[in-house]
């Protein structure tokens, strides 16, 4: 239920000097579009270049590897992060990417939890403790680093925002140049009447801050540290 609306839009079109425009709205067909010919021309092993070399600013360790040495690269992750822990989504490409499997075989060292709707917040419980989050990014933007989450039901935000470490799994594919093709594919969803995610989170790396002095500190609240697998 909103409140006042009508009225409130009333008197926005009145100190405008005009009458309240309720159809035949247009966006405006702009001359000018430099936010679509940033690293347009760039295919998607560049985009991982820039990826990479932007990982070294914003803190956070960059892996690659082909699909079949994902595993042995999670493994590697998981352990350097000294974790015993893990909150996850539960997300289809688990099985498509083999880690359930990853998952069942290292179950004696690595006590695993699926994100289960009909738990509530007993999720982000366990994601207070856990010692790795572990998510897929669905958009990837390489100017700046930073992940995109969908969330839904089956994945809430507190499996990138409470865990100690944070872990991404960037399937290539989902490289894009930077945000405005994020919102861009968002906003396609909408108007073609797509289930649009609850929420969205942009990610950029661990934590951190620069209030104080403008000095940037890391690892100040949630994720102390990060780890980005570009999946080929």
């Amino acid at each position: 239920m909103i409140q006042n609306r009508e009225a409130f839009l009333d008197k926005l079109a009145t100190t405008l000097g005009r009458e309240r425009r309720v159809e035949g709205v247009q966006r405006p067909d702009w001359s000018v579009t430099p936010q679509h010919d940033v690293f347009k021309d760039k295919t998607q092993d560049e985009l991982v270049d820039i990826l990479q070399e932007h990982c070294k600013v914003i803190h956070t360790t960059f892996k690659r590897t082909g699909r079949e040495g994902l595993l042995g690269v999670l493994a590697e992750t998981i352990k350097g992060y000294n974790g015993k822990s893990l909150i996850t989504s539960n997300d289809l490409r688990h099985e498509e990417y083999g880690l359930m499997d990853f998952f069942d075989r290292n179950a004696e060292d690595l006590h695993v939890h699926i994100w289960e709707a009909e738990k509530g917040k007993v999720n982000q419980q366990i994601a207070e403790v856990a010692d790795v989050g572990l998510v897929f990014s669905d958009v990837t933007l390489a100017e700046s680093g930073t992940i995109t989450l969908f969330h839904n039901k089956d994945h809430g935000r507190s499996i990138s925002l409470l865990p100690k470490t944070f872990v991404a799994i960037i399937p290539k594919s989902t490289l894009v140049p930077r945000m405005t093709q994020a919102a861009t594919l968002i906003h396609k969803m909408q108007t073609q009447g797509e289930d649009v995610p609850s929420y969205v989170s942009f990610i950029t790396g661990p934590s951190n801050s620069a209030d104080i002095e403008m000095n940037l500190i890391v690892g100040v609240h949630g994720p102390v540290k990060a780890t980005y697998i570009v999946v080929d």
